[in-house]
């Protein structure tokens, strides 16, 4: 089943029959249906209603020049009407005013330092937040696909991701001599946008393409390519900030796009976290092409 929603992802564009996906699931279409809806939660035709909705959000926050005809089409809405109504649906607002209300909020932050609004509107206290960006390093990068074994939490971003990483993922990395290998940490929905009981986050982990471990876990590629990569020190309490930053600030100014690959961070084979304060250094990954 991560195939499938790993495919689906990656073709958004394209019709998403359930006689094609349940190819790449290896079942029968009949079976496929059951086992789909059983699995996630939601039928076939709702998860990807609900996928289709959630990355165009993601992209008319983030790619503000984009016409929404284009978004819709990227998304797989064969006319900027039919998205409008299913976007309206769902969000309570037409993309249009959507789009313009995140533009709304990204000044209201630039007129107030240290303030950030989050998805549900709270006002949170954040150290910084600007100065980051105004310092934010930003390089594009040419990354080879790298063959990764990962574990997947399924919840809430934030503090149950470090909790996930210590009390599951170190264990099973130590379990298969896996430490010391570069890691990497997935992040497949945008958290103010997707629910949070539905984020999906994989930890993942460099691996020979043979490798045959211990444990329950899954195996896949991480796409090669261009990537915008920025370097990150902080905590994991900050993380979000700097991902709101690249994200939502550097992103729509850059000329460049995200594609369908996956969004990451990058902790090289040497990260270690201070235990005084639990800083670490990464580099935040997301996949861009030209617009």
């Amino acid at each position: 089943m991560h195939r499938v929603v790993e495919h689906i992802d990656r073709h958004l564009d394209e019709p998403l029959d359930l006689e094609t996906l349940a190819g790449v699931a290896n079942f029968s279409s009949f079976h496929f249906h059951r086992l789909f809806s059983a699995w996630m939660g939601e039928t076939l035709g709702e998860y990807l209603r609900r996928r289709r909705l959630e990355i165009g959000a993601q992209r008319l926050a983030t790619q503000p020049r984009i016409p929404v005809l284009r978004v819709a089409l990227s998304v797989g809405f064969g006319s900027s009407e039919a998205f409008a109504r299913a976007f309206k649906a769902r969000f309570g607002s037409t993309p249009s005013s959507w789009r313009l209300a995140k533009r709304r909020n990204r000044n209201q932050l630039d007129r107030k330092p240290g303030q950030a609004f989050t998805a549900d509107g709270r006002h949170d206290e954040v150290s910084g937040i600007h100065s980051r960006e105004a310092s934010m390093d930003v390089k594009l990068i040419d990354r080879q696909p790298a063959a990764v074994a990962y574990l997947r939490h399924v919840g809430p971003y934030g503090p149950p991701i470090s909790q996930f990483w210590e009390a599951t993922v170190y264990p099973w990395l130590q379990t298969n001599n896996l430490m010391g290998r570069p890691l990497y940490g997935i992040s497949h929905d945008d958290p103010g946008i997707t629910a949070p009981e539905k984020c999906r986050y994989d930890a993942a982990v460099e691996v020979e393409p043979e490798f045959v471990g211990a444990g329950h876990y899954l195996k896949t590629t991480i796409p090669g390519g261009k990537y915008a990569a920025a370097g990150f020190r902080g905590t994991a309490a900050e993380i979000g900030d700097a991902w709101m930053d690249l994200m939502r600030n550097w992103l729509p100014g850059s000329g460049l796009q995200l594609d369908s690959r996956p969004l990451f961070e990058y902790y090289p084979p040497d990260f270690t976290v201070d235990p005084k304060t639990g800083a670490f250094e990464c580099e935040i990954c997301i996949p861009v092409t030209k617009l």
